[in-house]
This record gives structure tokens, C-alpha cells and sequence, in this order.
């Protein structure tokens, strides 16, 4: 089924290269590649590739609506390898994706209506717990025991994470990894892949609401998308052959970066006003 996937959206990307400059493809491929990486590993693809896409001049709400068609693709090339691989168990996964596609819908229909700054200069906040905790605790490396039971860990994460994603969406796979080591106890490799599979689902419902709403630009999209499946796929399969210990540095750095840079973007709103 990947392989197929890979092919869809290859045949798709040499059908607008005739209309993309060489030098801006090449960037766009790259761009999709390492953010599809580094996003398959600990999230944070979009501190990759939003600037990328801000940089060609697009509308704002074409940007995210573009980064929503490549991330999924990446997502979803990454969330298969886990499952594929045995990492993650999809049918484990079900109440998730239900809970994830009930409030990434109610997220994506709110930022529609309510101003995201209140959330926005919260996140941070709430990120930096997850810093600490990924940082000191010694049991990332091996499963323990959970502290909730499956289903009600994810709909209340499925929920709320979920909401927040299609709300704003930086740091949404800190939240979900971080919750799924501390509140079920998964060893860090397994998380992250179980993570994969619900930022899918959430991309997957905010890309539908961009599209129906014209917010895409499907030359760039797709050519981004091109880059993003390999690098995720390259992404995740060194996680799992390297394991926690690859990918808990990785983590840490991506919250870290994700930290400061909505510090710095709530600062300079705050100089602005």
C-alpha cells in the first residue's frame, strides 16, 4: 500500500514539475524531505516547512493549508512503516482516531470563530513540562504500567489534543508522545509511532477543511508531498532501528526549539502592539 502511495504522489509531482522552476523544486523536495523526517521522529516538521512556504509569498491560510496536504502525506507514510514494522497495533489505535477526528473537527470549526491567541501564548507554558520530564525521566527506554485505562486516555486526549490541533497545532506530537509515556506507560519508540498514526487522523481533517475551502496549493503541496513520504519513511525507520535513545535527543531539541520560538513570536506580538 506505501509503495502505491509513493508512486500517487510521485506521477503527481512530475505532472506540475513543467510548471515549477528547477531551483524552486529542489528547494520545495528538500524542504518536504527534512521536514517529513525530523516530523516522523519527534514532530516539529512544520518548524521546517512553514518558513519554507511563508517564504513564497503564499496568503497565510494557503501556507497552513499547503503544510497540511505534504505533513499528511509524511504522517501517513510514517504511521504506516510503525504499523507495518509491528511497533504500533492500528486496531489498539481505534478509539483514538475516533476521539482525534471528533476534536480535530471542533478545533478546526472554532479557529474559524475564536481568536487563537489566548492558545497561542499558552503553549508554551504547557510545554515546558514536557521538556523536563522528557529530559530527567530515566524510564523512556522501557514500557511500564499504565496509569489510565486505553480508552479513556484516548478520549481525553483524543479530545483535547485533537481540538488543539485543528485549533493551532504547533507541538501537538509532544503532547501525544508525552501522554502516552507518562499516562500509559509505552516506551518512547512505540509512542512516537502511536503518535504518527493520530497526527494523521488530525492532519487529515484539517487538510479535508482547507480544501473545501480553497486554501491549498496543490504544485507546491505535491511536490513537497514527494519529499516528505521518503523522508518519513527514512525518519522512521531509523527510529525504530535505533530506538529511544535516538529519538529522545531528537524530542528534546524539537520541544526545546518549539518553545522558544512561540516565546519569541508571543514577545514580538506583544512589541508590536
Amino acid at each position: 500500500m506505501e509503495i502505491v502511495f509513493i508512486r500517487v504522489s510521485f506521477y503527481l509531482t512530475l505532472l506540475v514539475m513543467t510548471m515549477i522552476s528547477f531551483e524552486m523544486l529542489i528547494l520545495l523536495f528538500l524542504t518536504g524531505f527534512f521536514s517529513g523526517f525530523v516530523d516522523s521522529i519527534a514532530g516539529g516538521g512544520g518548524l521546517i516547512s512553514v518558513p519554507v512556504l511563508l517564504a513564497t509569498g503564499m496568503p497565510p491560510q494557503v501556507v497552513l493549508g499547503t503544510n497540511k496536504l505534504q505533513s499528511s502525506f509524511g504522517a501517513f507514510s510514517s504511521a504506516y512503516n510503525y504499523t507495518r514494522k509491528g511497533v504500533v497495533n492500528l486496531r489498539e489505535c481505534i478509539p483514538g482516531i475516533i476521539f482525534t477526528i471528533i476534536g480535530a473537527s471542533a478545533g478546526a470549526v472554532s479557529v474559524q470563530l475564536m481568536n487563537p491567541d489566548f492558545i497561542r501564548q499558552l503553549v508554551p507554558f504547557l510545554l515546558i513540562p514536557v521538556f523536563v520530564y522528557t529530559v530527567f525521566s530515566g524510564a523512556l527506554n522501557t514500557a511500564s504500567d499504565a496509569k489510565l485505562p486505553r480508552n479513556f486516555f484516548f478520549f481525553l486526549a483524543g479530545i483535547a489534543i485533537g481540538f488543539y490541533d485543528g485549533f493551532f497545532g504547533p507541538g501537538t506530537g509532544s503532547f501525544w508522545a508525552a501522554g502516552l509515556v507518562f499516562f500509559m506507560g509505552m516506551e518512547l519508540t512505540r509512542a512516537t509511532g502511536t503518535t504518527k498514526v493520530m497526527n494523521f487522523t488530525s492532519n487529515a481533517v484539517a487538510l479535508s477543511l482547507f480544501l473545501i475551502g480553497g486554501n491549498v496549493n496543490y504544485k507546491v503541496g505535491l511536490v513537497m508531498a514527494a519529499g516528505s513520504v521518503i523522508g518519513a519513511r527514512a525518519g522512521s525507520s531509523m527510529a525504530m532501528k535505533k530506538g529511544s535513545r535516538f529519538i529522545r535527543p531528537v524530542f528534546v531539541t524539537i520541544v526545546l526549539i518549539t518553545i522558544v520560538r512561540l516565546f519569541y513570536q508571543n514577545y514580538s506580538v506583544f512589541s508590536a502592539s
